[in-house]
């Protein structure tokens, strides 16, 4: 599962600069970050400097550890890409940024389609919705021509914002998330396609504002936030089960989700202009609860590949973001400790007990004591775990079967642990030791190594 940030603040025109914003990601627990390039008409591919930038981007990942996933959108709905030319062009631009950067591997095609913001027109002379079939002509060129360049490239659809009014005549004519994807169904269905359009659905799950529970459910609306993923999965069902483009089983990834946390008064000096009223942002401690409550959501998602917070830092303009785990100044709110520990718990598979999730942990770096040393005293035995992990170390009795001592503990993933036999009375005996290792939250089958016959003396 994905756990990242969605930060363009990792855009630099030098790698210096593109480094240490992704080291700060990688030090707030993010190994995933999703960085935007524009298209705008008449470009088939970046120009040299959006090339720089994006090369930058590409060292600084691979020297930090961090997974790349690269949107390509337009900037507004004043260039939307509507006639096959400009489709076209979109396409050969996001292929060339393929082929220049065989890392990025993982490309989201468009940006909240269902918004005027971002795609005009979005409805009909006659009221139907038109940004759906627009929108999938372009996935689908864009689909075909990132395959022709490495047909293992994901390409991700959608990047759809969670709500709409779906009122044609409305002062700002938007689509839900529900209504698009039904039209985006239709769309497939008729146009005779026999190949997919997407690997897998972008999607912005965010709450209605900042202090609603990420748990909050829309049961009778349009609108599709983190705790609707039901609801979500049988649209997709709606739309493409039953054709080449997977739907009830398609990956999701959660690239926008964003909790905006209240400006303390001694930082109001690094932001400019003012809150909007419908934004309702929360206290630090609850923008950490909030966001562990997101990750918990979607780690019992099955088809969720992951979940990228919008941002890892703020933005000065009051009118936008102040969602980061930082502040505009790049130092770490009081939300930045227990945030990171929600990801490290979601890696290690135990932020929450799902039904469907078991999880089989592995040793890894597994070292016993060898005859010579555990004769001379040696009693400890070191090894890691590949997801979080309950442990049990037993000394048994080759001889009788007898069980001379048993030690347990537990551990998170990666980090070195120790089980020690130190200060037990063995005896004389010759020992075989074994290790067990079983998750703590969602276990699997568990696993046990053992060791050859040791003597104690």
């Amino acid at each position: 599962m994905a756990l990242g940030a969605a930060e363009d603040n990792v855009r630099a025109a030098d790698l210096v600069t593109a480094k240490a914003a992704m080291s700060r990601l990688r030090l707030a627990g993010f190994t995933s970050v999703r960085m935007t390039s524009n298209w705008r008409p008449g470009l088939v591919a970046p120009t040299a400097g959006e090339l720089q930038v994006l090369r930058n981007v590409e060292a600084a990942a691979r020297l930090s550890g961090v997974k790349l996933y690269i949107s390509v959108y337009h900037p507004g709905s004043a260039t939307t890409p509507l006639d096959p030319a400009a489709q076209a062009e979109f396409a050969q631009y996001a292929a060339a940024i393929a082929r220049a950067l065989p890392s990025f591997d993982d490309v989201i095609v468009g940006n909240e389609p269902n918004l005027n913001r971002f795609w005009l027109p979005q409805f009909a002379p006659d009221g139907s919705n038109a940004s759906a079939p627009a929108y999938l002509q372009l996935l689908g060129r864009t689909y075909d021509a990132l395959k022709a360049v490495d047909p293992g490239l994901r390409v991700w659809g959608g990047a759809l914002a969670p709500r709409g009014s779906d009122r044609p005549e409305g002062t700002r004519p938007t689509s839900s998330p529900t209504a698009f994807l039904r039209a985006l169904g239709i769309a497939y269905r008729g146009s005779g396609r026999t190949l997919p359009v997407m690997d897998g659905l972008a999607f912005h799950p965010y709450p209605d504002n900042s202090s609603q529970s990420p748990d909050f459910r829309h049961p009778l609306s349009t609108t599709i936030g983190l705790a609707d993923y039901d609801k979500l999965v049988a649209l997709l069902a709606e739309a493409f089960d039953g054709t080449a483009q997977q739907g009830s089983s398609l990956p999701i990834l959660y690239d926008e989700f964003g909790i905006e946390s209240i400006v303390p008064e001694g930082k109001k000096s690094l932001y400019t202009g003012t809150e909007p009223t419908t934004t309702r942002p929360v206290d630090e401690r609850q923008q950490a609860a909030a966001y562990d409550l997101g990750v918990r959501l979607a780690f019992c998602q099955p088809t969720v590949a992951g979940i990228l917070f919008f941002h890892s830092e703020d933005e000065r303009a009051l009118a936008s973001w102040q969602s980061g785990v930082y502040y505009a100044d790049a130092t770490p709110k009081a939300s930045f400790w227990a945030v990171k520990d929600s990801l490290d718990r979601a890696r290690g598979g135990s932020i929450a007990r799902c039904d469907s999730i078991a999880l089989d942990v592995r040793l890894t770096n597994l070292r016993f004591p060898g005859p010579r040393e555990f004769l001379t005293g040696k009693r400890d035995i070191r090894f890691r775990c590949t997801y979080d992990c309950s442990w049990e170390l037993v000394a048994t009795r080759t001889t009788t079967g007898a069980v001379a001592a048993r030690v347990r503990g537990h551990g998170r993933y990666g980090r070195p642990l120790v089980a020690s036999l130190k200060g037990r009375n063995l005896g004389r005996a010759p020992l075989r030791l074994s290790l067990t290792v079983v998750h703590p939250v969602n276990p699997g089958v568990p696993f046990t190594r053992a060791s050859g016959e040791l003597r104690p003396a």
